[in-house]
């Protein structure tokens, strides 16, 4: 199947490259050519009026937790793939069979089984969880670290398992109210040893700046949230975040997830300590004036964040009260979580690259809001019904 995309505004996903014919064949970009080229570039099956529009890379969201249904509501709002940064076994099977054998839904990578203190968060929801979102059946025994002699052995686990990722979780329970259990700067050390030397990528779970020291002191390679315990002009935050910054560390932003919380605690929700959302915006604000790599995520669950949606709002959060440019935020969302979870086929717009693509109205690199315009979405070159 050979598809033209003609006289459409594209951005690659690093640079606006202006208006050009954008050619597709089967699952792959094979040409980004000037309009005039048109007759050069031969025969189409399917031609794709792109005038006024923009075409972009599909979205990334990297970081997501996948239920049943996700990945098909994330591809409606021209998500393509999620980073998904924990998932039982069982249904993570489910979800990886069913990414792999269609293309109505959107891709998966994910951490598989996280790596927490016995005890430690996410345990106290996914006992609140099961019997609902959860079934019983899917809820397996958690594989706890409690000690730093175990990290190989858990990590030979998780690559048993298919994780593409390994993810830690270093969180005392403070920014939700709680006083959890918590993984030990030792066991953290030993666990992204164990990892990079089995060639996995490691994320920390740290919302508290004291968590992200610990995540930093073990020298993991990214940080699924900002840091929200700290003033928004607190020095503290530049100090940290230059830290950040100068080990190569990457952050996802999260916004989204610190409105939520901040709405549950509006709403009168038990053991959410509010406040959080301004907090992690200077964070943000502060890791982006020191050039830290940020990367667009959610934390959407079948809750608060939705899928899809979840990003649309979390990229207009970036712009609005994050400090970054259109163009830096779809770059967030594109480029650099392909770039950092190692997904060299996909985030930019390049002949030889995966066809997943989000063609909208309007210029989001004036003003992310026309993300909602969507006229059409590819997913392995498949343009989806709408």
């Amino acid at each position: 199947m050979r598809t033209r995309i003609h006289g459409v505004r594209v951005f690659d996903g690093e640079r606006s490259a202006g208006v050009r014919d954008v050619i597709l064949e089967d699952d792959l970009v094979v040409a980004v050519c000037a309009p005039e080229a048109r007759a050069a570039s031969g025969p189409a099956d399917a031609e794709v009026d792109g005038r006024g529009r923009t075409l972009l890379p599909g979205l990334i969201d990297a970081h997501t937790h996948v239920f049943d249904g996700s990945l098909a509501e994330a591809l409606r709002h021209g998500v393509t793939t999620e980073i998904d940064m924990f998932c039982l076994p069982r249904p993570l099977a489910r979800h990886r069979r069913l990414a792999a054998g269609r293309d109505d839904v959107a891709d998966l990578r994910s951490a598989g089984t996280l790596a927490t203190a016995p005890g430690g968060h996410p345990t106290q929801l996914l006992a609140a969880l099961t019997g609902t979102l959860l079934d019983p059946r899917d809820v397996t025994e958690t594989d706890f670290v409690t000690a730093a002699e175990q990290a190989a052995d858990f990590v030979k686990a998780r690559l048993a398992e298919g994780s593409d990722f390994l993810k830690l979780v270093i969180d005392d329970g403070t920014v939700h109210g709680d006083d959890l259990p918590v993984m030990s700067p030792a066991v953290a050390a030993a666990l992204t040893s164990a990892a990079r030397a089995a060639g996995l990528r490691v994320v920390a779970h740290a919302v508290t700046a004291a968590d992200v020291v610990t995540a930093l002191d073990a020298g993991v390679d990214g940080l699924a949230h900002v840091w929200a315990d700290l003033g928004p002009d607190d020095a503290a935050s530049g100090r940290l975040a230059r830290r950040v910054r100068d080990q190569g560390v990457f952050v996802v932003s999260t916004l989204a997830y610190f409105e939520a919380v901040d709405a549950q605690a509006a709403g009168g929700a038990a053991c959410v300590p509010p406040g959080r959302y301004p907090a992690a915006v200077g964070a943000l604000r502060a890791l982006r004036e020191a050039g830290v790599p940020l990367l667009a995520g959610t934390d959407a669950t079948p809750f608060a964040p939705a899928h899809g949606a979840g990003l649309h709002r979390e990229l207009a959060l970036l712009t609005r009260d994050g400090g970054l440019r259109p163009q830096e935020a779809l770059t967030a969302a594109t480029v650099l979580p392909a770039r950092h979870f190692g997904l060299a086929d996909r985030g930019r717009i390049a002949p030889g690259l995966r066809a997943d693509l989000l063609l909208v109205e309007g210029d989001p690199t004036h003003g992310v809001r026309a993300l909602g315009a969507i006229a059409a979405v590819w997913r392995r070159g498949i343009r989806q019904a709408r």
